[in-house]
């Protein structure tokens, strides 16, 4: 946990940037407890995975944290939330799992082919995008990328958009059963004074 409050990790709670509230010793210490509450859920999130993963016969990941930890990326923080994002960006154990995960989903052919179907957009041809093609208005079979070149792909972020939503559910069952001294909770846990909740 003292990695990601040093700076080592990347806490949504670190201010505007902008020493805007730098002078204001309330604003600093209710940041400093939020800080701390976020830093607890990803090294909770770290030991649930790891104990999943032992569950389910997954290799054991390694249990030091490298001496540089990467920034989680801004993309994966809107999508994800930063909790879970940061978890899957420093934690062996959570990626190992969220792997078994997306293994384990089902995509069928008709729900790739469906989203072939309803974003032509997304596969329009460098050529097309150019000409200013609208790629719902009777383009020509050569402006859009065939099926079969682009069937791979769609399963591959079908699958990983169920796994992610498999890993949501496995976390919040997961940590039902936590119990968080004073301090400690969630930062959006609107039982204490620091509430907010943020992504």
């Amino acid at each position: 946990m003292a990695a990601f409050l040093s700076g080592g990790g990347t806490s949504p709670f670190g201010g505007a940037g902008n020493c805007a509230t730098s002078h204001d010793a309330a604003a600093q210490a209710r940041r400093h407890r939020q800080q701390r509450r976020w830093a607890t859920q990803v090294v909770i999130a770290d030991e649930l995975a790891r104990r999943t993963c032992a569950e389910r016969g997954l290799p054991p990941p390694p249990s030091a944290l490298p001496t540089h930890l990467p920034n989680v990326p801004d993309p994966d923080v809107a999508t994800l939330g930063s909790i879970i994002a940061a978890t899957l960006t420093h934690s062996p154990a959570a990626r190992a799992l969220l792997a078994d995960l997306a293994r384990e989903q089902d995509i069928p052919e008709t729900a790739v082919q469906d989203y072939y179907t309803r974003n032509q957009d997304r596969f329009l041809t460098p050529d097309a995008l150019r000409r200013g093609v609208d790629p719902y208005d009777g383009p020509a079979p050569t402006d859009i990328h065939p099926y079969r070149h682009v069937r791979h792909g769609i399963e591959h972020e079908l699958r990983q958009a169920a796994a992610h939503r498999a890993f949501f559910t496995w976390l919040d069952e997961a940590r039902a059963d936590v119990e968080y001294a004073e301090g400690y909770e969630h930062p959006g846990d609107p039982t204490h004074q620091d509430h907010e909740h943020r992504h």
